[in-house]
């Protein structure tokens, strides 16, 4: 029997001899493929051929009479419809989105020092924008308008927001990747990225011009909110460290005889210890503190005795009618120190940025008493 050109049902019924028989260039790789068995009996087997993570390989269509050549080409063209989707034909049993995303966490983890916090943060904001369009989703049949139709609406007012849950997105379609059940990542690449509207420079964080911080730390005192609020908004501000940092001090960080407070490498950005001179200021706010609380344990505890909840001063804030979120006090410091003088070192240093590159392989020290007649003009500044 001649090999035709294009499979045919009256050929594939007829066929006697072994081998595979192709369907042409334009049977998106479906072959038949003909082998004899031990009991002499013929048997047909349909097979696709086709690339998957740049590796070429054969899928199963069924055995010929149950799956016809009809339906054989059938299957063939929804492989080929699924590849050009970015999904992988052979993902069998995928999780939903929601499901994928609870795995990535839990493997996370362990790697976040703040574990809970973070954890935390993904499944809000994988709540509030993600779930209600992709969250009962197969992962292996999400594609590049699913993550559009998330993120394009808030794209350019929560523009730094939609970035975190893009990446989110990216991570758990990442995972589905290695777990076999796609073959590409919609949430990544140029694809994604050529589709997006640009946004104008970085989102900064709301802050104050340095000479309204005075007033609004006045506005925070005479408010009549829960005091440790009051004092830990005012040592936030007079430190010129993350909100974080300062919420969850503990005494045994402070050293009031020299006037120094080291924040542990858990709690800061960097992952390594900061120290932190203390204004006369700050260590008023300190002595107010030890007065109501004791010195022991946390410095600011909430009505529960435990730390404020990372909301806290921004929902203070909001109900004053402060324009500016509590790590823009930092940007405050930083632009009343570079326009009184402030060496740029200093001011690095102040703020506990890593300094990379070449200046960052020369830095010994962290300039702490250099720091100290800075921060106690900054306190004499905002306490006018």
């Amino acid at each position: 029997m001649n090999r035709p050109n294009v499979l045919s049902a009256t050929f594939v019924k007829n066929v006697r001899q072994p081998g595979r028989y192709g369907d042409g260039h334009g049977g998106h790789g479906l072959s038949l493929l003909v082998t004899r068995r031990k009991n002499g009996r013929l048997s047909k087997r349909w097979t696709q051929r086709v690339r998957i993570d740049g590796k070429y390989t054969s899928l199963g269509l069924g055995v010929w009479p149950a799956v016809t050549l009809a339906e054989a080409r059938r299957r063939a063209i929804k492989n080929s419809q699924t590849l050009e989707e970015g999904r992988n034909p052979r993902s069998k049993n995928a999780p939903t989105f929601r499901e994928a995303a609870e795995t990535v966490i839990e493997l996370r983890i362990p790697t976040w020092r703040n574990g809970g916090k973070s954890a935390k943060q993904w499944r809000q904001s994988l709540d509030r924008y993600v779930y209600p369009h992709i969250g009962d989703k197969s992962v292996a049949a999400i594609n590049s308008a699913d993550v559009l139709r998330i993120l394009t609406p808030h794209w350019h007012h929560r523009a730094e927001t939609m970035r975190r849950v893009k990446q989110r997105i990216g991570a758990v379609l990442g995972w589905a990747v290695a777990a076999g059940h796609r073959i590409d990542n919609p949430a990544r690449g140029p694809v994604i990225e050529s589709a997006l509207p640009r946004v104008n420079g970085k989102q900064r964080q709301r802050a104050l011009p340095h000479a309204d911080v005075a007033e609004a730390l006045r506005i925070v005192e005479s408010s009549g909110a829960y005091r440790a609020t009051v004092l830990a908004t005012k040592f936030v501000t007079l430190t010129a460290t993350r909100s974080g940092e300062a919420r969850l001090a503990r005494w045994p960080e402070m050293d009031m005889e020299t006037r120094t407070w080291t924040v542990p490498g858990r709690r800061t950005k960097s992952g390594r210890s900061h120290r932190v001179p203390l204004s006369m200021g700050a260590v008023a706010v300190l002595n107010e503190a030890r007065q109501l609380w004791g010195a022991d344990g946390l410095v600011f505890p909430s009505v529960t005795g435990r730390g404020l909840s990372d909301s806290t001063i921004s929902k203070l804030f909001r109900e004053l009618r402060i324009n500016c979120v509590p790590h823009g006090m930092r940007s405050s410091f930083r632009d009343w120190a570079g326009e009184t003088g402030v060496p740029r070192e200093v001011c690095e240093q102040a703020l506990a940025h890593v300094v990379r590159g070449v200046e960052g392989s020369y830095a010994r020290t962290d300039l702490l008493e250099l720091r100290r007649p800075v921060m106690e003009r900054w306190s004499q500044y905002i306490s006018q």
